[in-house]
């Protein structure tokens, strides 16, 4: 007796869905149905919303912070499987890490010295 290979994806994918749908609905069931004035009130990581005009421009500080959360992440993304597994790719694997981290390092090193990372 074979069990079929896609298997296993399908009992994900029904347990995703079905985790996704129980989620919804007792969201709906057990949340709260009357919203204060605070929960209306839009929320960006503690700054008081400004009504803006459509032409205005925003802080560059926005882009950078953004910017440097995907760098970061994108690096994660890559160091995480190479530190898994270091020791089979060798000295090859070390040259090409560290010439991942070399640009890596600089845009850092760039928003650090120009004050991205300080919040007045």
């Amino acid at each position: 007796m074979s069990v079929n290979p896609w298997l296993p994806i399908v009992v994900l994918g029904v347990l995703a869905a079905g985790f996704a749908i129980v989620s919804v609905v007792a969201s709906r069931v057990l949340g709260p149905r009357r919203t204060t004035g605070p929960g209306l009130d839009p929320y960006e990581c503690g700054v008081q919303p400004v009504a803006s005009r459509p032409g205005q421009r925003v802080p560059i500080r926005f882009y950078v912070t953004a910017m440097l959360f995907i760098l970061l992440d994108v690096d994660i993304v890559f160091l995480y499987p190479w530190a898994v597994n270091s020791t089979a790719f060798g000295l090859f694997g070390l040259v090409e890490m560290g010439l991942f981290l070399v640009p890596v390092l600089v845009a850092y090193t760039y928003v650090w010295r120009r004050g991205g990372l300080e919040w007045d």
